[in-house]
Protein backbone atom coordinates (compact mmCIF):
# COMPACT_ATOMS: atom_id res chain seq x y z
CA UNK A 1 0.00 0.00 0.00
CA UNK A 2 1.35 3.41 -0.98
CA UNK A 3 1.37 6.32 1.46
CA UNK A 4 1.51 9.95 0.31
CA UNK A 5 2.89 12.41 2.86
CA UNK A 6 1.62 15.97 2.50
CA UNK A 7 3.70 18.38 4.59
CA UNK A 8 1.86 21.61 3.82
CA UNK A 9 -1.73 22.53 4.55
CA UNK A 10 -3.46 23.50 7.78
CA UNK A 11 -5.53 21.81 10.46
CA UNK A 12 -8.71 23.84 10.95
CA UNK A 13 -9.95 23.19 14.48
CA UNK A 14 -13.60 24.20 14.31
CA UNK A 15 -16.40 23.54 16.81
CA UNK A 16 -19.60 21.90 15.72
CA UNK A 17 -18.40 18.56 14.36
CA UNK A 18 -21.22 16.11 13.58
CA UNK A 19 -21.93 13.09 15.75
CA UNK A 20 -21.63 9.72 14.04
CA UNK A 21 -25.20 8.67 14.84
CA UNK A 22 -27.32 8.36 11.71
CA UNK A 23 -30.85 9.80 11.82
CA UNK A 24 -33.65 9.68 9.28
CA UNK A 25 -34.68 13.16 8.16
CA UNK A 26 -38.35 13.99 7.67
CA UNK A 27 -39.75 13.01 4.28
CA UNK A 28 -39.71 16.11 2.06
CA UNK A 29 -42.81 17.38 0.29
CA UNK A 30 -40.69 18.93 -2.44
CA UNK A 31 -37.26 18.48 -4.00
CA UNK A 32 -35.18 20.66 -6.25
CA UNK A 33 -32.19 20.67 -8.58
CA UNK A 34 -29.79 23.63 -8.53
CA UNK A 35 -28.22 23.99 -12.02
CA UNK A 36 -26.50 27.22 -10.98
CA UNK A 37 -24.14 25.31 -8.70
CA UNK A 38 -23.09 22.55 -11.09
CA UNK A 39 -19.66 23.68 -12.37
CA UNK A 40 -19.33 24.54 -16.08
CA UNK A 41 -22.73 23.09 -17.06
CA UNK A 42 -24.86 25.23 -19.40
CA UNK A 43 -28.40 23.99 -18.82
CA UNK A 44 -31.06 23.72 -21.51
CA UNK A 45 -34.49 22.97 -20.03
CA UNK A 46 -36.46 19.94 -21.21
CA UNK A 47 -39.49 20.69 -19.04
CA UNK A 48 -41.69 23.69 -18.21
CA UNK A 49 -43.46 24.90 -15.11
CA UNK A 50 -46.55 22.78 -14.50
CA UNK A 51 -45.22 19.65 -16.25
CA UNK A 52 -45.43 16.31 -14.51
CA UNK A 53 -42.21 14.34 -14.14
CA UNK A 54 -41.26 10.92 -12.90
CA UNK A 55 -38.29 10.05 -10.72
CA UNK A 56 -35.39 9.74 -13.19
CA UNK A 57 -36.95 11.65 -16.10
CA UNK A 58 -34.81 14.40 -17.73
CA UNK A 59 -35.11 17.97 -16.41
CA UNK A 60 -32.35 19.63 -18.42
CA UNK A 61 -29.34 18.83 -20.57
CA UNK A 62 -25.92 20.39 -20.90
CA UNK A 63 -25.72 22.55 -24.04
CA UNK A 64 -22.07 21.61 -24.42
CA UNK A 65 -22.97 17.92 -24.60
CA UNK A 66 -26.70 17.16 -24.94
CA UNK A 67 -26.08 13.51 -24.05
CA UNK A 68 -25.43 14.62 -20.48
CA UNK A 69 -28.82 15.04 -18.85
CA UNK A 70 -29.79 15.82 -15.27
CA UNK A 71 -32.74 13.84 -13.97
CA UNK A 72 -35.65 14.54 -11.66
CA UNK A 73 -34.87 13.51 -8.05
CA UNK A 74 -38.54 12.77 -7.45
CA UNK A 75 -41.89 12.21 -9.09
CA UNK A 76 -44.50 14.95 -9.14
CA UNK A 77 -45.24 18.35 -10.67
CA UNK A 78 -42.73 21.03 -11.60
CA UNK A 79 -43.97 23.71 -9.20
CA UNK A 80 -41.51 26.45 -10.10
CA UNK A 81 -38.41 27.28 -12.10
CA UNK A 82 -36.51 30.10 -10.43
CA UNK A 83 -34.25 32.32 -12.46
CA UNK A 84 -31.54 34.68 -11.27
CA UNK A 85 -29.72 37.55 -12.98
CA UNK A 86 -29.18 37.06 -16.73
CA UNK A 87 -31.76 34.23 -16.69
CA UNK A 88 -29.46 31.87 -14.82
CA UNK A 89 -31.51 28.85 -13.71
CA UNK A 90 -31.21 28.74 -9.93
CA UNK A 91 -33.72 26.07 -8.94
CA UNK A 92 -36.13 23.63 -10.53
CA UNK A 93 -38.64 22.73 -7.79
CA UNK A 94 -40.77 19.58 -7.84
CA UNK A 95 -43.79 19.10 -5.59
CA UNK A 96 -43.80 15.38 -4.86
CA UNK A 97 -46.75 13.04 -5.31
CA UNK A 98 -47.69 10.72 -2.47
CA UNK A 99 -46.97 7.80 -4.76
CA UNK A 100 -44.11 8.76 -7.04
CA UNK A 101 -43.78 7.22 -10.47
CA UNK A 102 -40.28 6.41 -11.63
CA UNK A 103 -38.38 5.65 -14.81
CA UNK A 104 -37.16 2.05 -14.99
CA UNK A 105 -33.58 1.50 -16.11
CA UNK A 106 -32.02 -1.81 -17.01
CA UNK A 107 -30.61 -3.84 -14.14
CA UNK A 108 -27.21 -5.50 -14.20
CA UNK A 109 -25.66 -8.22 -12.07
CA UNK A 110 -21.96 -8.81 -11.42
CA UNK A 111 -21.99 -11.40 -14.20
CA UNK A 112 -23.54 -8.85 -16.58
CA UNK A 113 -20.87 -6.32 -15.62
CA UNK A 114 -18.12 -8.71 -16.68
CA UNK A 115 -19.69 -9.01 -20.13
CA UNK A 116 -20.30 -5.31 -20.71
CA UNK A 117 -17.95 -3.25 -22.85
CA UNK A 118 -16.57 0.00 -21.49
CA UNK A 119 -18.73 1.95 -23.97
CA UNK A 120 -21.89 0.17 -22.77
CA UNK A 121 -20.98 0.97 -19.19
CA UNK A 122 -20.43 4.64 -19.99
CA UNK A 123 -23.79 4.89 -21.74
CA UNK A 124 -25.53 3.22 -18.81
CA UNK A 125 -24.18 5.84 -16.41
CA UNK A 126 -24.95 8.68 -18.84
CA UNK A 127 -28.57 7.55 -19.33
CA UNK A 128 -28.91 7.04 -15.58
CA UNK A 129 -27.91 10.63 -14.84
CA UNK A 130 -24.88 9.82 -12.67
CA UNK A 131 -22.02 10.47 -15.10
CA UNK A 132 -21.53 14.08 -13.81
CA UNK A 133 -20.56 12.64 -10.42
CA UNK A 134 -17.31 11.44 -12.01
CA UNK A 135 -15.03 14.46 -12.33
CA UNK A 136 -11.79 15.14 -14.16
CA UNK A 137 -8.70 17.04 -13.10
CA UNK A 138 -7.33 19.64 -13.39
CA UNK A 139 -10.52 21.67 -14.04
CA UNK A 140 -12.96 19.46 -12.07
CA UNK A 141 -15.60 19.35 -14.79
CA UNK A 142 -17.41 16.05 -15.29
CA UNK A 143 -15.22 13.44 -16.95
CA UNK A 144 -14.68 13.06 -20.70
CA UNK A 145 -16.47 9.79 -21.43
CA UNK A 146 -14.36 8.61 -24.39
CA UNK A 147 -11.08 9.15 -22.51
CA UNK A 148 -9.45 6.43 -20.37
CA UNK A 149 -7.89 8.23 -17.40
CA UNK A 150 -4.34 7.57 -16.19
CA UNK A 151 -5.78 7.14 -12.68
CA UNK A 152 -9.08 7.36 -10.82
CA UNK A 153 -9.20 8.43 -7.16
CA UNK A 154 -12.02 7.36 -4.84
CA UNK A 155 -11.83 9.58 -1.77
CA UNK A 156 -13.14 8.23 1.52
CA UNK A 157 -13.52 11.17 3.84
CA UNK A 158 -12.52 14.83 3.79
CA UNK A 159 -10.27 16.85 6.08
CA UNK A 160 -12.25 20.04 5.48
CA UNK A 161 -14.83 20.74 8.19
CA UNK A 162 -17.35 19.21 7.92
CA UNK A 163 -18.21 16.31 5.60
CA UNK A 164 -19.89 12.92 6.13
CA UNK A 165 -17.73 10.28 7.78
CA UNK A 166 -17.16 7.25 5.51
CA UNK A 167 -17.70 4.83 8.39
CA UNK A 168 -21.23 6.27 8.63
CA UNK A 169 -22.30 6.37 4.98
CA UNK A 170 -20.63 3.02 4.12
CA UNK A 171 -22.00 1.11 7.11
CA UNK A 172 -24.15 -1.70 5.73
CA UNK A 173 -23.34 -0.60 2.18
CA UNK A 174 -19.93 -2.25 1.80
CA UNK A 175 -21.06 -4.69 -0.89
CA UNK A 176 -22.60 -1.84 -2.88
CA UNK A 177 -19.29 -0.01 -2.62
CA UNK A 178 -17.42 -3.07 -3.89
CA UNK A 179 -19.73 -3.33 -6.88
CA UNK A 180 -19.33 0.38 -7.61
CA UNK A 181 -15.56 -0.03 -7.35
CA UNK A 182 -15.77 -2.76 -10.01
CA UNK A 183 -17.67 -0.40 -12.31
CA UNK A 184 -15.10 2.38 -11.91
CA UNK A 185 -12.21 -0.05 -12.27
CA UNK A 186 -13.57 -1.05 -15.66
CA UNK A 187 -13.87 2.59 -16.70
CA UNK A 188 -10.28 3.36 -15.62
CA UNK A 189 -8.73 0.13 -16.88
CA UNK A 190 -7.98 -0.98 -13.33
CA UNK A 191 -6.06 2.14 -12.30
CA UNK A 192 -8.18 2.96 -9.24
CA UNK A 193 -6.85 4.44 -5.98
CA UNK A 194 -9.13 4.12 -2.95
CA UNK A 195 -7.81 6.81 -0.60
CA UNK A 196 -8.13 7.23 3.16
CA UNK A 197 -6.14 9.04 5.85
CA UNK A 198 -3.63 6.70 7.44
CA UNK A 199 -4.90 7.56 10.93
CA UNK A 200 -8.52 6.79 9.99
CA UNK A 201 -8.27 3.22 8.72
CA UNK A 202 -9.48 1.35 11.79
CA UNK A 203 -13.07 1.34 10.51
CA UNK A 204 -12.12 0.10 7.03
CA UNK A 205 -11.46 -3.60 7.71
CA UNK A 206 -14.58 -4.48 5.71
CA UNK A 207 -12.93 -2.90 2.66
CA UNK A 208 -9.79 -5.02 2.83
CA UNK A 209 -8.28 -5.45 -0.59
CA UNK A 210 -9.74 -2.20 -1.94
CA UNK A 211 -7.92 0.53 0.00
CA UNK A 212 -4.57 0.90 -1.71
CA UNK A 213 -3.58 4.51 -0.99
CA UNK A 214 -3.23 6.26 2.35
CA UNK A 215 -2.09 9.79 3.07
CA UNK A 216 -0.86 11.82 6.00
CA UNK A 217 -1.00 15.53 6.67
CA UNK A 218 -3.49 18.31 7.30
CA UNK A 219 -6.25 19.73 5.11
CA UNK A 220 -6.36 19.42 2.07
CA UNK A 221 -4.25 16.23 2.02
CA UNK A 222 -7.39 14.27 1.07
CA UNK A 223 -7.89 16.19 -2.19
CA UNK A 224 -7.26 14.12 -5.36
CA UNK A 225 -5.48 17.07 -6.97
CA UNK A 226 -3.04 17.19 -4.06
CA UNK A 227 -2.49 13.43 -4.11
CA UNK A 228 -1.93 13.49 -7.87
CA UNK A 229 0.55 16.35 -7.54
CA UNK A 230 2.59 14.31 -5.06
CA UNK A 231 2.40 11.10 -7.11
CA UNK A 232 2.63 12.04 -10.79
CA UNK A 233 5.82 11.69 -12.80
CA UNK A 234 4.73 13.51 -15.97
CA UNK A 235 2.10 15.92 -17.27
CA UNK A 236 0.43 13.01 -19.10
CA UNK A 237 -1.13 12.05 -15.76
CA UNK A 238 -2.85 15.42 -15.19
CA UNK A 239 -6.25 14.29 -16.47
CA UNK A 240 -6.96 11.88 -13.64
CA UNK A 241 -10.55 11.32 -12.51
CA UNK A 242 -12.02 11.36 -9.01
CA UNK A 243 -15.25 10.26 -7.30
CA UNK A 244 -16.56 10.68 -3.78
CA UNK A 245 -16.99 7.45 -1.84
CA UNK A 246 -20.71 8.01 -1.32
CA UNK A 247 -21.23 8.46 -5.05
CA UNK A 248 -19.67 5.04 -5.66
CA UNK A 249 -22.64 3.60 -3.76
CA UNK A 250 -25.08 5.55 -5.96
CA UNK A 251 -23.44 4.18 -9.10
CA UNK A 252 -23.83 0.64 -7.76
CA UNK A 253 -27.50 1.19 -6.93
CA UNK A 254 -28.29 2.53 -10.38
CA UNK A 255 -26.96 -0.61 -12.03
CA UNK A 256 -28.21 -3.16 -9.51
CA UNK A 257 -31.65 -1.70 -8.77
CA UNK A 258 -32.54 -0.06 -12.08
CA UNK A 259 -33.85 3.21 -10.60
CA UNK A 260 -32.31 6.67 -10.29
CA UNK A 261 -30.79 6.65 -6.76
CA UNK A 262 -31.33 9.79 -4.70
CA UNK A 263 -30.55 8.75 -1.12
CA UNK A 264 -27.98 11.00 0.53
CA UNK A 265 -26.23 10.79 3.89
CA UNK A 266 -25.68 14.45 4.78
CA UNK A 267 -23.55 15.79 7.61
CA UNK A 268 -25.18 18.60 9.60
CA UNK A 269 -22.54 20.59 11.46
CA UNK A 270 -21.38 24.00 12.60
CA UNK A 271 -21.97 25.99 15.76
CA UNK A 272 -25.48 26.94 14.61
CA UNK A 273 -26.78 23.35 14.53
CA UNK A 274 -28.70 22.28 17.62
CA UNK A 275 -28.16 18.60 16.92
CA UNK A 276 -25.10 18.15 14.66
CA UNK A 277 -24.95 14.69 13.16
CA UNK A 278 -25.62 12.65 10.02
CA UNK A 279 -29.00 12.67 8.29
CA UNK A 280 -30.42 10.25 5.73
CA UNK A 281 -32.33 12.33 3.22
CA UNK A 282 -32.74 12.73 -0.54
CA UNK A 283 -30.91 14.60 -3.22
CA UNK A 284 -32.47 18.06 -3.52
CA UNK A 285 -34.16 18.02 -0.10
CA UNK A 286 -35.06 21.35 1.61
CA UNK A 287 -32.23 22.59 3.82
CA UNK A 288 -34.73 23.42 6.57
CA UNK A 289 -35.65 19.73 6.92
CA UNK A 290 -31.99 18.72 7.18
CA UNK A 291 -31.09 21.48 9.65
CA UNK A 292 -34.15 21.16 11.89
CA UNK A 293 -34.18 23.70 14.71
CA UNK A 294 -31.21 26.06 14.81
CA UNK A 295 -29.82 28.12 17.67
CA UNK A 296 -31.47 31.48 18.12
CA UNK A 297 -28.85 33.80 19.61
CA UNK A 298 -27.83 35.17 16.20
CA UNK A 299 -28.28 34.70 12.45
CA UNK A 300 -26.56 31.83 10.70
CA UNK A 301 -25.44 31.21 7.16
CA UNK A 302 -26.35 27.91 5.53
CA UNK A 303 -23.25 26.64 3.73
CA UNK A 304 -23.46 23.66 1.41
CA UNK A 305 -20.13 21.86 1.34
CA UNK A 306 -17.09 22.55 3.49
CA UNK A 307 -16.63 25.70 5.54
CA UNK A 308 -13.96 27.04 3.16
CA UNK A 309 -15.03 25.79 -0.27
CA UNK A 310 -18.80 25.50 0.01
CA UNK A 311 -21.42 27.98 -1.18
CA UNK A 312 -23.92 30.00 0.80
CA UNK A 313 -27.63 29.24 0.63
CA UNK A 314 -30.86 30.39 2.24
CA UNK A 315 -32.84 28.34 4.70
CA UNK A 316 -35.60 27.88 2.13
CA UNK A 317 -33.20 26.56 -0.52
CA UNK A 318 -32.42 22.92 -1.32
CA UNK A 319 -29.53 20.46 -1.30
CA UNK A 320 -27.34 20.63 -4.42
CA UNK A 321 -26.85 17.81 -6.91
CA UNK A 322 -23.51 16.56 -5.53
CA UNK A 323 -23.59 18.09 -2.04
CA UNK A 324 -23.42 15.98 1.10
CA UNK A 325 -22.67 18.55 3.81
CA UNK A 326 -24.59 21.39 5.44
CA UNK A 327 -22.73 23.73 7.79
CA UNK A 328 -24.42 26.44 9.86
CA UNK A 329 -21.97 29.22 10.71
CA UNK A 330 -22.69 32.54 12.45
CA UNK A 331 -22.70 35.55 10.16
CA UNK A 332 -20.30 37.25 12.56
CA UNK A 333 -21.83 40.74 12.35
CA UNK A 334 -21.63 41.39 16.05
CA UNK A 335 -21.68 45.07 16.99
CA UNK A 336 -20.44 46.90 20.00
CA UNK A 337 -17.79 44.41 21.11
CA UNK A 338 -16.81 45.81 24.52
CA UNK A 339 -13.13 46.79 24.61
CA UNK A 340 -12.59 44.84 21.38
CA UNK A 341 -9.33 46.69 20.78
CA UNK A 342 -7.89 45.06 23.89
CA UNK A 343 -9.30 41.57 23.30
CA UNK A 344 -6.34 39.17 22.96
CA UNK A 345 -8.54 36.86 20.88
CA UNK A 346 -8.01 33.63 22.78
CA UNK A 347 -11.09 32.15 21.10
CA UNK A 348 -10.79 33.80 17.67
CA UNK A 349 -9.44 31.50 14.93
CA UNK A 350 -6.19 32.65 13.32
CA UNK A 351 -3.35 31.18 11.29
CA UNK A 352 -0.83 33.82 12.28
CA UNK A 353 -0.08 34.98 15.80
CA UNK A 354 -2.39 37.98 15.50
CA UNK A 355 -4.61 36.49 18.22
CA UNK A 356 -3.72 34.61 21.36
CA UNK A 357 -5.72 31.69 19.97
CA UNK A 358 -2.50 30.59 18.26
CA UNK A 359 -1.74 29.06 21.67
CA UNK A 360 -5.23 27.62 22.19
CA UNK A 361 -5.40 23.89 21.28
CA UNK A 362 -9.21 23.71 21.55
CA UNK A 363 -11.62 23.80 18.58
CA UNK A 364 -12.84 27.35 17.98
CA UNK A 365 -16.03 28.86 16.58
CA UNK A 366 -15.64 29.95 12.96
CA UNK A 367 -17.95 32.62 11.56
CA UNK A 368 -18.42 34.28 8.18
CA UNK A 369 -16.75 37.59 9.03
CA UNK A 370 -13.46 38.43 7.30
CA UNK A 371 -12.18 39.98 10.56
CA UNK A 372 -10.49 42.74 8.59
CA UNK A 373 -10.60 44.63 5.33
CA UNK A 374 -9.08 43.90 1.95
CA UNK A 375 -5.68 45.50 1.50
CA UNK A 376 -2.73 45.25 -0.85
CA UNK A 377 -0.54 42.15 -0.69
CA UNK A 378 2.12 42.62 2.00
CA UNK A 379 4.26 39.70 0.74
CA UNK A 380 4.00 37.88 4.07
CA UNK A 381 4.31 34.48 2.41
CA UNK A 382 1.64 32.80 4.55
CA UNK A 383 -0.18 31.52 1.45
CA UNK A 384 3.06 29.89 0.27
CA UNK A 385 3.53 28.16 3.61
CA UNK A 386 0.16 26.39 3.41
CA UNK A 387 -0.24 25.79 -0.35
CA UNK A 388 -0.20 21.99 -0.77
CA UNK A 389 0.86 22.13 -4.44
CA UNK A 390 3.64 24.75 -4.18
CA UNK A 391 2.26 27.24 -6.71
CA UNK A 392 3.32 30.46 -4.87
CA UNK A 393 -0.23 31.85 -4.77
CA UNK A 394 0.75 35.52 -4.36
CA UNK A 395 2.83 35.53 -7.55
CA UNK A 396 0.25 33.50 -9.47
CA UNK A 397 -2.41 35.97 -8.30
CA UNK A 398 -0.40 38.94 -9.53
CA UNK A 399 0.20 37.26 -12.91
CA UNK A 400 -3.55 36.69 -13.27
CA UNK A 401 -4.35 40.31 -12.46
CA UNK A 402 -1.76 41.47 -15.01
CA UNK A 403 -3.32 39.27 -17.71
CA UNK A 404 -0.15 37.19 -18.00
CA UNK A 405 -1.81 33.84 -18.66
CA UNK A 406 1.37 32.00 -19.64
CA UNK A 407 3.16 33.22 -16.54
CA UNK A 408 0.32 32.10 -14.28
CA UNK A 409 0.43 28.67 -15.92
CA UNK A 410 4.18 28.49 -15.37
CA UNK A 411 3.60 29.18 -11.69
CA UNK A 412 1.30 26.14 -11.61
CA UNK A 413 -2.19 27.61 -11.85
CA UNK A 414 -3.64 24.36 -13.17
CA UNK A 415 -2.30 22.44 -10.18
CA UNK A 416 -4.34 24.65 -7.81
CA UNK A 417 -6.33 22.36 -5.51
CA UNK A 418 -9.00 25.06 -4.97
CA UNK A 419 -8.78 24.48 -1.23
CA UNK A 420 -9.13 28.19 -0.28
CA UNK A 421 -6.40 28.04 2.37
CA UNK A 422 -4.55 30.89 0.68
CA UNK A 423 -7.50 33.22 1.27
CA UNK A 424 -8.06 31.92 4.80
CA UNK A 425 -4.52 32.62 6.02
CA UNK A 426 -4.06 35.91 4.13
CA UNK A 427 -3.77 38.79 6.65
CA UNK A 428 -4.68 41.26 3.88
CA UNK A 429 -7.96 39.39 3.22
CA UNK A 430 -7.24 39.15 -0.51
CA UNK A 431 -9.61 36.86 -2.45
CA UNK A 432 -6.78 34.67 -3.74
CA UNK A 433 -8.94 31.57 -3.89
CA UNK A 434 -11.74 33.11 -5.97
CA UNK A 435 -9.25 34.81 -8.28
CA UNK A 436 -7.27 31.64 -9.00
CA UNK A 437 -10.39 29.46 -9.30
CA UNK A 438 -11.98 31.92 -11.73
CA UNK A 439 -8.76 32.16 -13.76
CA UNK A 440 -8.64 28.37 -14.10
CA UNK A 441 -12.27 28.25 -15.20
CA UNK A 442 -11.76 31.09 -17.71
CA UNK A 443 -8.75 29.33 -19.22
CA UNK A 444 -10.73 26.09 -19.50
CA UNK A 445 -13.74 27.78 -21.11
CA UNK A 446 -11.55 29.65 -23.56
CA UNK A 447 -9.66 26.50 -24.52
CA UNK A 448 -12.93 24.61 -24.97
CA UNK A 449 -14.32 27.41 -27.16
CA UNK A 450 -11.26 27.31 -29.43
CA UNK A 451 -11.49 23.51 -29.64
CA UNK A 452 -15.15 23.74 -30.72
CA UNK A 453 -14.32 26.35 -33.37
CA UNK A 454 -11.57 24.17 -34.84
CA UNK A 455 -13.81 21.09 -35.14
Amino acid sequence: MKTVRVKKGYDLKVVGSPATELQEAERPGRLAVLPEHIPFVKPRLKIAKGDRVALGSPLFEDKRNPDIQFLAPGGGQVADIRFGPRRVIQEIIIELDETESSVEFERYSEADLDKMSREQLVQTLVRGGLWPLIRELPFRDYATSDFVPPALFIRLGSLEPFHPAPQVYLHGREELFRFGWSVLSKLADGRVHVCVHRDHTEWASSLDGLINLTYTGNYPAHDPGVLLYRMKSSSDENRAWFVDGQDVVLIARLLLEGTYPTERVVSLAGSGARDPGHRVTRMGAPLSLIAGEVKEHESFRYIQGGVLTGFGSEEYSHLGFAETALNLLPEGHRKGELLGLFDPGYRKPTYSRAFLSALNPEPLEMNCSMHGGERACIACGYCTLVCPVDILPQFTYKAVLAGEVEESLEHGLLDCAECALCSYVCPSKIELFETLKTAKADFYNERSRHADESD
